[in-house]
């Protein structure tokens, strides 16, 4: 099964990239572009279209009147209040939901040109600026971004930050163009079954503000996700599931519920030709505070331990005894491939081929446990136990995580 992110798109076609994985693998790549299907729809009468009661005007007495001459009656108008919690909950997050535009420098004598499009949510105003969260593959490799708002006005952006991990971005544009910022909601207190609301562009400007409805499908799933596209996954991605349909252009939109506030940036969806309705968003709970280093560092600071890692799993079964010297029994773990001078991990006294099975006594089974311990467990000056293996035994040291610096 392959699966695929909603890479950003222009025109309706799209970048697509395979990964390769188990069921749980492969996610950042572009999704199938969508197509238009014109249906025969048969006629149908107003209760099959009309799911409520209908009162007739007070001018027709709540009566149909009959033509002269024994004329067939003649229906009179009504007026119906399709008022409903999604209607309001749209209302009031919708003007907030942008088109994010992604302009790409052409050539020498040649101007940038338009090459995607996706979504973003307006989140703050302050100091005369306002702040729009997007994905990272909405604006990667941009030489100019702009930003399409409700009415249609599309104004210059300003890149802040972007985080390829999380796959979110940071924009900034003048206050003055915008009325209505959206509330973040707790994506923590959301249930399967939920109704939510995905509002985006859809195969880009053309469908600006479009929405979609579904439910919670999951919580809590875990995507595995190959950012250097080198088969092998490099981050265990937290997200929810919905079934609201979410096309080439939503990336970077919002996910809603039923009180109009955004629990989730929509971000991926499985694109493949068995699979219909599994779409997935990043929790607004993780979101906030990537935004937040984002906005005010540019980047996302993270622990850092100074240390180049491969899988045990990845590395031929040969060299487990005849180069890292593991005993038998030891077949998993993140192997050190290479200590950075002067970090943490070159401080605390790890070498080259010792083999990290444990982090504050948790086990590690691979990378991706030791990246998402790290970065999800730990802050910058924490310390933090690192158990490994070097020659054949069993030891533990003590070391103390800095800031990355980039």
């Amino acid at each position: 099964m392959g699966y695929y992110d909603d890479h950003y798109e222009s025109h309706g076609q799209t970048r697509r990239t395979r990964r390769g994985g188990s069921f749980a693998s492969a996610f950042v790549g572009a999704i199938l572009g969508g197509g238009l299907v014109l249906l025969s729809i048969p006629a149908l009468s107003r209760w099959d279209i009309l799911p409520y009661d209908v009162a007739p005007s007070e001018q027709a007495g709540g009566e149909e009147r009959s033509g002269d001459n024994g004329t067939p009656p003649i229906q009179q108008s009504v007026s119906v209040d399709v008022t409903t919690a999604v209607t309001k909950a749209i209302a009031q997050v919708s003007d907030a939901v942008v088109g994010v535009v992604n302009i790409q420098a052409a050539g020498f004598w040649s101007q940038g040109e338009e090459t995607g499009v996706g979504s973003g949510v307006i989140y703050k105003k302050a100091g005369g600026r306002a702040f729009i969260v997007t994905n990272h593959h909405v604006v990667e490799n941009a030489s100019q971004l702009e930003v399409s708002l409700k009415d249609g006005t599309r104004v210059p952006a300003k890149l802040l930050g972007s985080d390829v991990l999380m796959d979110l971005a940071v924009l900034e544009i003048e206050a003055k163009h915008v009325k209505k910022v959206a509330q973040f909601g707790d994506s923590d207190a959301v249930k399967p079954g939920e109704p939510v609301i995905a509002i985006g562009n859809p195969l880009g400007l053309q469908f600006a503000g479009s929405v979609t409805q579904g439910i919670i499908s999951g919580t809590n799933r875990t995507v595995e996700v190959d950012l250097d596209q080198d088969g092998n996954p490099d981050w265990n991605a937290e997200v929810l599931q919905t079934d609201a349909a979410i096309n080439p252009g939503n990336s970077g939109g919002a996910l809603v519920n039923i009180k109009g506030q955004v629990i989730g940036i929509n971000s991926m969806k499985i694109a493949q030709e068995a699979v219909e309705g599994i779409g997935f968003a990043i929790p607004i709970n993780a979101a906030i505070p990537i935004i937040s280093d984002l906005e005010r560092y540019g980047q996302v600071r993270r622990p850092y331990m100074g240390v180049e890692l491969r899988s045990l799993s990845d590395i031929p079964s040969y060299h487990w005894q005849e180069t890292l010297h593991l005993p038998a029994n030891v077949t998993e773990g993140a192997a050190v491939i290479q200590v950075v001078p002067m970090s943490p991990a070159a401080q605390a006294g790890l070498q080259q081929f010792d083999v990290i099975v444990a982090l504050d006594g948790e086990k590690i089974r691979n990378v991706l446990d030791l990246r998402k311990y790290l970065y999800t467990k730990k802050s910058i000056g924490d310390r933090m136990d690192v158990t490994f293996y070097r020659d054949g035994k069993k030891r533990t040291v003590t070391l103390k995580l800095a800031r990355e610096s980039y």
